[in-house]
């Protein structure tokens, strides 16, 4: 039987959408071309901002924009669509709604991995936008098995949305690095006992985060379950 096709919401941003698909190629089993997934993405860079919807509180949502590209994936062909976007799950129930097909939560499939991997976690560490963090979206599924989220402190997690728009805007240099893996550090002194990369522009960087802790990314989590789910048929 043939792959199952993933339908990807993508441009939030561009480079985060092209890493995912990067993920997805260099984690498929295939000795030739047809041996790979089929991939429909809609690499729509005109979603309305999350940040200015969420944190500003002066853009529009991002939703309907959201439900018409996924509407659009399934018409074309797709089996399921992922959001490579942890900010833009805030909608997600809008986006399952709208179509027939299964979307695969970013999210959930995070800290169903971290609960597999360390059983016994009491404490994770985010590196997220401040959106995701004032949100709460990882929290709320966190607590549910008894485990807390820690974010990091204000002025701490102003350099990390400092440097997610930095990435979004094409700087990756050593000093973008630094401060991302000092928040890092600053975290495992709250006493995280792992570390989550939770914005899919810091996952286009993630070779380059360092912790003493183990570090889980959340779009190569997703990835691994594209592959996963287009190969189900198999």
């Amino acid at each position: 039987m043939s792959d199952r096709t993933v339908g990807i919401i993508g441009g939030m941003g561009p480079e985060a959408t092209v890493d995912l698909m990067s993920k997805v190629i260099n984690l498929t089993p295939a000795k030739d071309d047809a041996d790979h997934i089929r991939m429909i993405v809609d690499n729509n860079p005109k979603i309305p901002s999350r940040i200015k919807a969420l944190i500003d509180k002066t853009g529009e949502s991002p939703a309907p924009a959201l439900v018409q590209i996924a509407q659009s994936l399934q018409a074309y062909g797709a089996d399921f669509i992922v959001i490579p976007c942890n900010t833009a799950h805030h909608y997600y129930s809008d986006v399952a709604q709208a179509v027939t097909i299964p979307v695969l939560n970013m999210l959930e499939l995070v800290v169903s991995h971290v609960r597999l991997k360390q059983p016994q976690i009491k404490k994770v560490g985010l590196l997220a936008s401040t959106a995701v963090i004032g949100l709460k979206l990882y929290d709320r599924l966190f607590a549910d098995h008894g485990i807390e989220v820690v974010a990091p402190q204000t002025p701490v997690q102003q350099t990390v949305m400092d440097s997610i728009l930095q990435i979004k805007s094409g700087i990756k240099d050593h000093t973008t690095v630094a401060v991302l893996n000092e928040a890092i550090k600053h975290l495992e002194t709250q006493g995280a006992e792992c570390i989550i990369i939770a914005c899919t522009e810091l996952s286009v960087i993630e070779r380059l985060l360092h912790s003493e802790t183990d570090i889980y990314d959340a779009a190569h989590l997703l990835a691994e379950e594209i592959v996963t789910q287009a190969k189900t048929n198999n």
